[in-house]
């Protein structure tokens, strides 16, 4: 197929607020049920029999599921672009190519997991707990999800695919088929219902895996059959280093930006764990319940990607403007709602999804109001990011994360530690959310000399 033979995609002509939330909707209702997914795992094995060793456990996962996540995400943030554009562009041949090697770099990239579940996870817990109990129950737990990623990366490469080429439909089917089997099987292979043996943590690992693997599937499936815009084969497939490098160009800042996240996690549990050992559950509880009300302004992003995307590589400027006013609105809506909930009813998210006791509820009650400042902020600076990635500025979002969570949140973390206690430590969210939103301001300023208003 030559490039004139390229059909205009719908993402250069239907009306953008219809269009975004025509691909916006699914991703977003999938999103949702993945924050539940996110959270099934810490929810059901908060009611173990020694649940506080197994659920800080599964906190303490989270920097090195941050990592994974972060390699697979930033790679689909680039070959979602790079596809998205090269529709725009006409050129069919780069579509294919973007699509074939973005399979290749995924399975490197979960070769490389695989590796460190098999190295590093029992030092990591060492490094983090002298608890032995939240030593076992989390190698039991980490190893697993690390060493089984390849569903979680086959997932999202396919999925990636989809959304380039505007069928967010079919991603929000195997997002959703995936989260209900991890769903099912979490309670069975935990508490060992009926046939199944009673696993513990490790049960919880091995339905998110198998969900994972599923979801993999079926997202394959669907690209193979529906997905008639990307053309997927490795007849005579060699790699291609410079569609490689154009990949990891958009990537890698994302990749960072998201790394980057595991360390701030691992930092601030360092910190809490010095004040007191229960607020590292009261933070790994915040980061579970934020995510139903962050992961949909993600589906929104995942949407918004494509669509931006596609139009910078045609040129209709005005569409690009259309459509980011629309994720503004949307994506404000969803964090106002986090901020309303995090302010007016913590405890009750606290008890009704983790049976906290009493001290966590004690401490993160006020935690949790505090924190929720920052939601009134966080909307501008996630949409606003979305859009410096997909007209190839990733670089303004890696350096406004950087300074978030490294250069603010942290040192601030530390010294409010140090000087007000942990009452005081979590100021350090907002302080960073309004240092994030300065930054990101400045950045846009840029991209909108050097880019967007070189669009006629």
């Amino acid at each position: 197929m030559s490039q004139k033979e390229v059909a205009e995609n719908k993402m250069g002509v239907l009306p953008e607020g219809r269009l975004l939330i025509t691909m916006s909707l699914p991703m977003m209702i999938s999103m949702l049920v993945q924050a539940f997914y996110n959270i099934a795992d810490s929810m059901f094995v908060s009611r173990i029999n020694d649940q506080n060793a197994a659920f800080r456990a599964v906190s303490l996962a989270f920097p090195l599921q941050t990592l994974m996540i972060a390699i697979a995400a930033g790679t689909g943030v680039g070959v979602n672009a790079l596809v998205s554009r090269s529709l725009g562009e006409k050129n069919q041949k780069k579509v294919d190519d973007v699509a074939a090697n973005g399979v290749f770099v995924y399975i490197l990239s979960y070769i490389f997991i695989a590796i460190l579940g098999l190295t590093v996870v029992k030092p990591f817990y060492h490094w983090q707990s002298q608890n032995q109990a939240v030593i076992d129950a989390g190698v039991d737990y980490l190893t697993v999800v690390l060493v089984m990623s390849f569903g979680i990366f086959g997932q999202f490469i396919f999925e990636r695919l989809l959304q380039s080429t505007g069928r967010t439909f079919f991603t929000m089917i195997s997002q959703g088929i995936g989260a209900i089997i991890n769903i099912i099987l979490d309670p069975l292979l935990i508490f060992g219902i009926g046939p199944f043996p009673e696993l513990g943590v490790k049960g919880a690992a091995i339905a998110t895996v198998v969900g994972q693997i599923i979801a993999a599937i079926v997202a394959f499936i669907y690209n193979q059959t529906h997905n008639h815009d990307v053309n997927l084969s490795f007849k005579g497939f060699r790699p291609n280093g410079r569609i490689i490098g154009e990949i990891y160009l958009i990537g890698i800042p994302s990749i960072i930006m998201q790394s980057i996240g595991s360390i701030m996690t691992a930092g601030m549990n360092l910190i809490l764990n010095d004040l007191a050992e229960i607020a590292v559950d009261v933070f790994g509880a915040y980061f579970k319940i934020q995510s139903f009300f962050f992961m949909p302004v993600f589906g929104l992003n995942n949407g918004l990607i494509p669509i931006i995307a596609y139009n910078y590589g045609a040129k209709k400027k005005k569409r690009m403007i259309n459509t980011m006013r629309y994720g503004y609105i949307i994506a404000f809506i969803f964090t106002f709602l986090g901020f309303l909930a995090f302010l007016l009813i913590p405890d009750k998210m606290l008890i009704w999804i983790f049976k906290a006791s009493p001290e966590m509820v004690a401490i993160g009650t006020p935690a949790l109001r505090i924190i929720s400042v920052h939601y009134l902020i966080a909307w501008y600076c996630i949409v606003t990011g979305t859009l410096f990635q997909a007209v190839g500025s990733a670089t303004y979002s890696l350096a406004v994360s950087v300074a978030r969570q490294l250069v603010v949140l942290l040192p601030a973390a530390y010294i409010l530690a140090k000087v007000g206690g942990l009452d005081a430590v979590w100021w350090s969210f907002p302080i960073a959310e309004i240092m994030s939103a300065t930054i990101t301001t400045v950045c846009f300023i840029a991209t909108k000399k050097k880019k967007l208003d070189l669009i006629q």
